[in-house]
């Protein structure tokens, strides 16, 4: 397996934490029984949970990004030590996300952020050239 693809399975996997960190966090905040319920009175989140579900759902949108790009380098042939750095340094960037998220660490989040765009958009520049 190449190693953009390697950190898309591993990117996935992280989303896969992210939901399991979002469901503790928010059940142990709106209570199990609400979590088992049919959801009909909408419930809003605040503090950790909140930052956790946002944190989730932005990295539902990155790794949208991620694996369109990672997918189209590996069909391409494009994959070289910068496209494979490129991958290591989305997840990287990717894992560190999340706590500087929950945990409101300016300006770490959107640093972070910006490293996982510029990784996905180094994938599609070496698929493109």
């Amino acid at each position: 397996m190449s190693p953009e693809l390697t950190a898309l399975a591993l990117a996935t996997l992280l989303q896969i934490a992210q939901i399991a960190l979002f469901a503790v966090l928010g059940n142990r905040e709106l209570g199990v029984k609400y979590a088992l319920s049919a959801r009909d009175q909408g419930r809003v989140l605040s503090g950790y949970a909140a930052r956790a579900q946002r944190a989730m759902n932005n990295h539902f949108e990155s790794l949208s990004l991620f694996a369109i790009a990672a997918i189209i380098c590996h069909l391409s042939q494009a994959s070289s030590h910068i496209t494979a750095l490129a991958g290591w340094a989305y997840l990287g960037s990717r894992i560190l996300y999340v706590p500087a998220y929950i945990f409101a660490l300016t300006p770490w989040r959107t640093i972070f952020w910006v490293i996982g765009l510029g990784a996905i958009c180094t994938l599609l520049g070496a698929a493109l050239l």
